[in-house]
């Protein structure tokens, strides 16, 4: 991957992922990053971050084919926004999605099939292939809660949405303040 990619880092939260329904509170995050060493020294700056809460309602505008509200479609949701971003920014260039869900990278760049959430899973994959034919994208696996910064700050803005709650400015957030 080029050097001067950006770095997007993605994250799910949901309240109770057990039994989940549409009506189980989840919600998504991403950070942009520029010039990340990948380290989880938190080197680089956020040049963009967005969250918000999973949409289960397909009469609400960003629907995007999730079912329940479930980590799972969390964490897809999260690379969907980001997805969207990129295309949005017209950005050029390398583009890699860290995010601490295997499962949710390998649905998105069609390694794996979605046995649930069909829609939202093919709604992601038609993204991520967008973007290929437009920029160099690539996705790796995070470890989850092992104090990487920027990996933190995607949880924060996904936990933060699931609850109904701004994120903190990032001037005054900790990595591991929830």
């Amino acid at each position: 991957m080029m050097n001067d990619a950006l770095h997007i880092y993605v994250d799910g939260s949901c309240e109770e992922n057990r039994n989940v329904t549409d009506a189980t509170p989840a919600g998504w995050g991403f950070a942009v990053v520029r010039g990340d060493s990948g380290l989880g020294r938190g080197r680089g700056e956020i040049i963009h971050e967005s969250s918000g809460p999973v949409i289960t309602n397909p009469d609400v505008a960003d629907f995007l084919g999730a079912e329940v509200g479930s980590n799972n479609t969390a964490e897809l949701s999260a690379i969907a926004h980001a997805l969207r971003w990129v295309l949005e920014s017209g950005r050029e260039g390398g583009i890699v999605i860290r995010a601490d869900s295997q499962y949710a990278l390998n649905i998105a760049s069609s390694s794996w099939r979605a046995k649930k959430n069909k829609a939202l899973a093919l709604r992601i994959q038609n993204l991520w292939n967008e973007v290929s034919g437009l920029c160099q994208l690539s996705g790796e696996h995070v470890r989850a809660h092992r104090g990487h910064r920027w990996n933190e700050r995607a949880d924060h803005l996904a936990f933060r949405a699931m609850s109904g709650e701004n994120p903190l400015p990032l001037q005054f957030w900790k990595p591991g303040n929830r």
